[in-house]
């Protein structure tokens, strides 16, 4: 079963506040408007070979609509959409894709078919083993890198992961009680894809954060400023992870969702990699060089309790 699916696909974030969200993925991330339809605006990064990686669509509060993953081929995408069938999650088949949900909610679209960038002619790049032109409009981010969701049971969340999405399980945290605080996932030699933690407002279905790539710790490090400039909220400046090694921002666009910038990290060659946990008392150390968890980032997720709507008003955005 392992390599039915190949990678992580296009999202749906929701915002209450689209004219304002839109203005902070276009201008501020730096990403192309592709096309729009209806309530919901359709971007990409200037590195994603597909048509879009992010839909952003009008709604009453913020959060994850749905994460889409990419099959291999048409068999198995078959096969995989049989497989969840039988776990009782299934939800069907909706334009070419099979709808369903993890453990604790979170919708999930398995697709094969898709559609490839064609660059109009401003945007065509100047090699073609580049989908698009670089603008540097903004952070100039090159594409969608890992979606992180809040879970109730991480444990449970993982196991449905590996077991019937093929992900492998590279890095994790147990807490002294035993229970599973955190998973680092991937499809990919790529130290993570998909991130799973505890979900501390014990809600169900929420997102922590979508992560977007560049490809430079200095560009990393430029985005802060162009947060600092277009007025972002900035949660944790930038810093490295101690799980996984990946260079981080965080801020939070205006809709209230908790977005990074990242570069970084590792690369998983080993086909006997056995998973790192850290215990409690580890990760109690804080980030790679000892800079300390803001604590929002332990209990802030979308859509938001009314707690999480306190830290929202105090950020200086909707939720």
């Amino acid at each position: 079963m392992r390599g039915d699916v190949a990678h992580l696909g296009p999202v749906e974030l929701l915002t209450p506040a689209p004219e304002e969200s839109l203005r902070f993925f276009v201008e501020v991330l730096g990403m192309e408007i592709e096309s729009q339809a209806g309530q919901s605006v359709y971007l990409r990064g200037w590195g994603d070979y597909q048509r879009y990686s992010l839909v952003v669509s009008e709604a009453k509060t913020s959060g994850l609509a749905w994460m889409g993953l990419r099959a291999w081929d048409p068999e198995a995408l078959q096969r995989r959409a049989r497989a969840i069938e039988a776990t009782g999650l299934g939800i069907g088949w909706q334009d070419g894709a099979y709808r369903f949900i993890d453990p604790d909610g979170h919708e999930m679209r398995l697709y094969y078919e898709t559609e490839r960038y064609r660059p109009p002619e401003h945007l065509r790049p100047s090699w073609r083993n580049q989908p698009q032109r670089y603008t540097g409009r903004g952070a100039a981010v090159k594409r969608l890198d890992h979606v992180n969701l809040l879970a109730r049971d991480v444990g449970a969340c993982r196991r449905f992961a590996c077991d019937m999405l093929g992900y492998r399980h590279y890095e994790g945290i147990r807490l002294d009680s035993g229970e599973e605080a955190g998973a680092w996932l991937s499809l990919t030699t790529a130290a993570h894809e998909l991130i799973y933690v505890k979900d501390a407002r014990e809600t169900g279905g929420r997102l922590h954060h979508l992560a977007f790539w560049v490809d430079t710790r200095e560009e990393c490090l430029r985005a802060a400023d162009v947060f600092i400039d277009a007025g972002v909220h900035i949660e944790a400046a930038p810093s490295k992870h101690g799980v996984a090694q990946g260079f981080f921002l965080y801020g939070f666009e205006p809709g209230g969702n908790r977005i990074e910038v990242t570069t970084g990290g590792y690369m998983v060659y080993d086909p006997d990699h056995e998973p790192i946990i850290w215990s409690e008392a580890e990760r109690a150390r804080g980030q790679f060089w000892g800079v300390k968890t803001v604590e929002s980032l332990h209990y802030y997720g979308t859509p938001p309790t009314e707690d999480d709507r306190e830290y929202a008003r105090a950020a200086g955005v909707a939720a």
